[in-house]
């Protein structure tokens, strides 16, 4: 999965993303709310060693970089089931101090295109740390809906946490203004 946008392009991590990866993962701000952070340098390595090259199914995480000049932003994993009637997941990180751009919804709007467009699913999902208000405020904007609140559903970094679950349906994508431009 390759995606390019005004902005941004979303495509595989390289080896040579670890040091920002790391950096980007092992931020607190960013890790409060991730399940996976990298230990050391060599973690993250080995993250992105064993990322799938596309086409995949399952899970698998894509660089979010600038178009300009390839700096890595953030970036976006996607559980993508064979079966084209499932559910596609999907989480994104951006690195803080590139927060409050607009790349995160940048990123989200080019995968829903896809996955309801060229993939023809039919249904994209996300969950949330309700913690998380800026992402929560981010899939609200575009167009998704809260489906559920589970209560002390996760184990994280040592204390129950609670699941929000968000959805979107391709028909309501395509109703949307973020979708039309």
């Amino acid at each position: 999965m390759e995606l390019v946008t005004a902005r941004l392009r979303i495509d595989t991590l390289r080896p040579d993303d670890a040091a920002a990866l790391f950096a980007l993962r092992s931020d607190p701000a960013v890790a409060r709310y991730q399940g996976w952070r990298p230990a050391d340098l060599a973690a993250a390595r080995a993250f992105i060693d064993v990322q799938p090259q596309p086409p995949s199914y399952g899970w698998f995480q894509r660089a979010i970089r600038l178009r300009e000049d390839g700096t890595l932003v953030g970036d976006l994993g996607v559980n993508l089931p064979e079966a084209t009637g499932d559910s596609v997941e999907f989480g994104i990180s951006i690195a803080p101090a590139r927060q409050g751009h607009g790349y995160a919804g940048e990123a989200v709007c080019a995968l829903f295109d896809h996955v309801f467009g060229e993939l023809d699913r039919h249904r994209v999902h996300a969950s949330v740390d309700p913690r998380n208000v800026a992402c929560m405020a981010l899939l609200r904007s575009l167009g998704m809906r809260q489906e559920a609140h589970h209560r002390e559903s996760l184990w994280l970094h040592g204390e129950w946490v609670d699941d929000m679950i968000f959805a979107l349906l391709a028909r309501e994508w395509q109703a949307t203004e973020r979708h039309r431009g």
